[in-house]
């Protein structure tokens, strides 16, 4: 995972270590698959900052039992919950730091799941644990779902999504097509179509670099900042006539 500042190093760290107790509590590595962008950045799949961890729930009748586990975990490390949900297990963490520096973590876990999700397991090196996570056309399926989804239920565009689409195409990684078509009730290219209509006609300059100017390195920020939007709905349109 790339580190755009040495301050994020802090937040790294506390990232490893929610992250290795919960791959090595016998409970949460069982009923959780682990997902998202700080997943994908820890498998090498993106080169970008994540600040969140977020993972599925694979037996949703676990929920407060998860939940109670994730608890005992912040006890354990000594993390404040400043706020959490009553629903799912959800929480906004803060860990000690320095004045004026990042020092909170958001701990998401998703259920009901995609039927059409597939898993596998993982060794993550800098943890030097396996976890079960979502297979690479299961996380590019998802995000490519995330992007309009983020806008319909909360009116929000995230450069990121942008920046981790356009990696997954770069890489040439292929995505599940029944996951689209289960979460969007659309089949897959009607709904690429769509998604690029949202792309041109939603995603600005401004909205690209006000997220993704905090996740990238300086020098990397101004190699990809120009061409994301360009690339992506050139990648959308080749898979449309696929």
């Amino acid at each position: 995972m790339i580190l755009p500042n040495r301050a994020d190093a802090i937040h790294k760290a506390w990232l490893n270590r929610i992250l290795s107790a919960v791959a090595d509590d016998s409970r949460l590595v069982q009923y959780l698959g682990f997902k998202g962008g700080t997943c994908a950045a820890m498998r090498g799949l993106i080169e970008r900052f994540s600040v969140d961890l977020d993972f599925d729930l694979m037996e949703p009748e676990k929920n407060h039992e998860v939940g109670r586990e994730f608890e005992k975990i912040f006890h354990k490390l000594n993390l404040e919950i400043y706020d959490k949900s009553s629903k799912v297990p959800q929480y906004f963490l803060k860990y000690p730091s320095r004045p004026n520096l990042r020092n909170t973590i958001k701990i998401d876990v998703t259920f009901p799941i995609p039927e059409n999700n597939e898993y596998e397991p993982v060794r993550f090196v800098e943890i030097d644990r396996i976890m079960n996570c979502q297979t690479v056309p299961t996380m590019f399926a998802n995000k490519l779902v995330a992007m309009m989804e983020r806008h319909e239920k909360y009116g929000s565009i995230a450069g990121r999504d942008l920046f981790d689409i356009h990696t997954f195409f770069l890489k040439g990684c292929g995505f599940k097509k029944e996951i689209i078509a289960e979460r969007t009730g659309k089949a897959a290219n009607n709904y690429l179509r769509d998604l690029k209509i949202f792309i041109e006609k939603f995603v600005t300059q401004n909205v690209v670099d006000q997220d993704l100017n905090m996740l990238l390195p300086p020098g990397a920020f101004r190699k990809n900042r120009m061409i994301l939007k360009h690339e992506v709905l050139m990648f959308l349109s080749q898979a449309t006539t696929q």
